[in-house]
Formats: C-alpha cells, sequence, structure tokens
C-alpha cells in the first residue's frame, strides 16, 4: 500500500500527536491502523486488527483502535470490553459522523485527530488519566497491507 498517496509525513506526525496528547486525558490506550483494502465486513477486520495488536491486553481493557481501510474508503472504531461495558450503546455515533465527513473530503488526517482528541476527552469521565499510568501500547501508526 502506498500510505503516503493518503498521508503525509506531517500528517503522520500530527496523527500520532493527537494520540500522545488524548492519552493525557484519559487511561484509555489509542492506536490506529491503516490499510489499503477490506472486504465486506469492515467491524470483522477491526475486531480481527484489535487483537492482532493486542489491544485486548491492557489492563483495563480500554484500548480504542481506529481503522481505516483507505481505497476501500471504510472504517471503524472498536473499544474494548472495558469501555463498551461503561459507554451508552451510541457512545461511537458522533465521532464516526464527524469523522465520515472530513474523510468525505479526504481529509483523513485531520478526521482522525479530531475524532482521537474527542475520544480522549470523552472518555476521560470513565477512564480518566491516573499519575501512575503506564503507556501500554505504543502511539505509532499500525499499518498493513
Amino acid at each position: 500500500m502506498n500510505f503516503r498517496k493518503f498521508v503525509s509525513e506531517v500528517e503522520e506526525k500530527a496523527i500520532v500527536e493527537a494520540i500522545g496528547e488524548a492519552e493525557q486525558n484519559t487511561s484509555g490506550e489509542i492506536r490506529v491502523h491503516f490499510e489499503s483494502k477490506c472486504g465486506r465486513d469492515v467491524m470483522g477486520r477491526a475486531v480481527y486488527i484489535f487483537y492482532y495488536l493486542g489491544m485486548d491486553k491492557t489492563k483495563l481493557h480500554n484500548g480504542i483502535l481506529f481503522y481505516v481501510a483507505l481505497k476501500s474508503k471504510k472504517f471503524a472504531i472498536i473499544g474494548g470490553s472495558g469501555i463498551n461495558s461503561k459507554v451508552p450503546d451510541d457512545f461511537w455515533d458522533s465521532i464516526k459522523e464527524r469523522m465520515q465527513e472530513a474523510f468525505s473530503r479526504e481529509d483523513f488526517a485531520g478526521g482522525l485527530c479530531n475524532a482521537i482528541s474527542e475520544a480522549g476527552k470523552s472518555l476521560k469521565s470513565f477512564f480518566p488519566y491516573q499519575s501512575d499510568d503506564v503507556n501500554e501500547l505504543p502511539d505509532d501508526i499500525s499499518i498493513g497491507k
């Protein structure tokens, strides 16, 4: 996959910085994964990547994956079981809507940065940042095929 066709180095750096800043608000662990294509079941693929990246192994089960299949124009947000047990069913809806708007303008980095920031702020009440928090997962972007 030609990742740079969709996200520049500057935009990649902005996404990684957004992850770091969001994780200052919450003990949640945020990852972003890009792939070129995804079949019909984007949620199924995102769940697979969630487990593949070990996001289910966080202490509080509070990992968050932003999965984006660039050429297929599909995306999903997956929250760990700790998050899903505490947040309302429609928790991700407004974030998804704003991401869709940005993605429709091919503003992948902007859409992700805003979504990551919003997720960090929203999760603060459920999983506040603690002074002894350990960054359990890398903040870099994961890139698939």
